[in-house]
């Protein structure tokens, strides 16, 4: 007999916490219980929360633990080979660093859109209602939340496999597919281990992650930066049309991390409400900033002196082989803490396309996704560049996204109630017109087809504007300031709730 109970993880709770404000002014930065992290489980157990709102009871911690959170992903292998790879687009070091730090400034919408986390005690993927209504906002989840998700999974699973196949390789251990296979599940399960135990873990294990990253990447920076030039210059420096469209190449490239963590309320949803907005924004970006600033720069820099097109053996070449498997382990230990991340919000984002399922389960399916498409792409084809061509195409989507969400938070002055957010309804406030909210549904429609025709990625797309550009690409600034300004435009005349 099939039980009635409603799923904690999948139902409201049936003692809805009274209405509130949560304005953008608050300066209080009040802790919580010390016996709890987060929040959440301070004993190890699985987190039992979905996409239900977070009882105040349960909402404790400290803005500064953010900081651990966000700084432990972005202490990453993949920031090297971005700034890697800004080299290899012809742009001297300078220029390379600058654009660096421009695009990091893009981490200040993650800030931003974090701070409706403690405000409404619900994640990012159903906060995005407001903007999309109840049903628009599935297609919204389903691409940008769901599908973007399981692809970045494949790719920094198989960044880190191949990393676990090159340790194997310094032991004498030549991996077969059997082996292969086994490498990537079991790198696979690590990480969907942490997501599925949830928030209180990531919490915990993030600060560490942080510290023994940094520590392994210091170490490698000394090696770089012995080995840089730093007065190199490009043998064909660039000049006009073309320096500019590899500017605003690198910018996209760089911001495009950033614009894909419309996802920040997920980590900070436990903390109080009454939790400085300021300091929530603060230490999210604060540590997303500095690492990627950090880190990619370090990238750049290794591309004075090494052929950064295989950035993994450039870089074992330049340091000793007692340094190597750590090395190596740093790729994958920041691939998984990338990873559990990326996985933790899939599952929130596959309930709130609608399916019915726990959150531990949606991980695991996601997951599961994510290690399919890693060993095909692995074992039977390049699935990975075209999987890589995609993701760049979807910055012209992601883009007008995070900027609807920010500006959304600034309209309504940070005031969400997680419980009317929550209500799927035809009565719901946010049901709007057929369950839809189409100032945000046309406003991210028009600046995201804008964008595209302003992207150059070939060889997948080059839109119109962008050929008849130089190919320079304009989808990062197009995208934004239309996808905010259409939406301000159309909400004008609208009034936001008040609780």
């Amino acid at each position: 007999m099939a039980s009635t109970i409603p799923d904690p993880e999948t139902a409201p709770p049936s003692d809805p916490v009274p209405s509130h404000t949560a304005d953008m002014l608050r300066t209080a930065d009040q802790p919580g219980p010390t016996d709890q992290v987060g929040g959440t489980q301070s004993h190890g157990g699985v987190e039992a929360h979905g996409i239900d709102v977070i009882p105040d009871s349960e909402r404790h911690g400290r803005a500064r633990e953010l900081l651990g959170v966000w700084a432990a992903p972005n202490v990453s292998y993949l920031s090297l080979v971005v700034g890697g790879a800004l080299m290899l687009m012809g742009l001297s070091l300078w220029q390379a660093l600058a654009v660096i730090v421009v695009g990091n400034l893009f981490w200040a919408l993650v800030g931003l859109v974090a701070v409706s986390g403690p405000a409404s005690g619900t994640p990012s993927e159903v906060i995005m209602r407001a903007m999309f209504g109840v049903r628009g906002n599935r297609g919204n989840i389903a691409i940008t939340g769901w599908f973007a998700s399981v692809c970045y999974l494949a790719l920094n699973w198989a960044a880190a496999s191949l990393a676990a196949f090159a340790i194997l390789g310094e032991v004498g251990l030549q991996p077969d597919t059997v082996v292969k296979i086994v490498v990537i599940v079991a790198i696979a399960a690590a990480t969907l281990a942490i997501s599925v135990y949830g928030h209180a873990t990531i919490i915990r294990l993030y600060l560490p992650f942080t510290i023994a990253l940094t520590a392994v990447f210091a170490v490698l920076s000394g090696y770089v930066c012995a080995h840089a030039d730093w007065h190199y210059h490009p043998q064909q420096p660039l000049h006009g049309t073309p320096l500019i469209a590899a500017l605003a190449g690198g910018l996209a490239l760089v911001a495009s991390a950033p614009l894909s963590y419309s996802n920040s309320a997920d980590f900070a949803r436990y903390l109080p409400r009454t939790t400085s907005a300021a300091s929530v924004a603060g230490w999210t970006a604060l540590g997303s900033f500095v690492p990627s600033v950090l880190f990619t720069g370090l990238g750049a820099v290794a591309g004075t002196a090494l052929d950064m097109t295989d950035p993994q053996t450039a870089l074992e070449q330049i340091i000793p082989g007692w340094f190597r498997p750590v090395f190596l382990l740093a790729i994958i230990l920041s691939a998984i803490a990338n990873n559990a991340m990326t996985a933790y919000s899939s599952g929130l984002s596959l309930q709130a396309i609608g399916v019915r399922i726990r959150r531990s389960r949606s991980v695991a399916l996601d997951g599961t996704l994510g290690v399919a498409l890693t060993l095909y792409a692995l074992l039977v084809s390049n699935f990975l560049d075209t999987v890589n061509n995609v993701l760049q195409l979807m910055v012209a989507l992601m883009g007008p996204t995070i900027a609807i969400y920010a500006a959304d938070v600034l309209w309504r002055r940070n005031r969400y109630d997680g419980h009317e957010l929550s209500d799927e309804s035809k009565g719901s406030p946010f049901w709007y017109r057929g369950g839809v909210n189409w100032a945000g549904a046309s406003a991210l429609v028009v600046a995201a087809v804008t964008a595209g025709l302003c992207v150059d990625a070939p060889p997948l797309w080059t839109g119109p504007i962008a050929t008849a550009l130089g190919g320079t690409d304009l989808s990062l600034p197009v995208g934004i300031i239309l996808g905010a300004g259409i939406y301000l435009l159309l909400m004008r005349g609208r009034r936001p709730a008040r609780h």
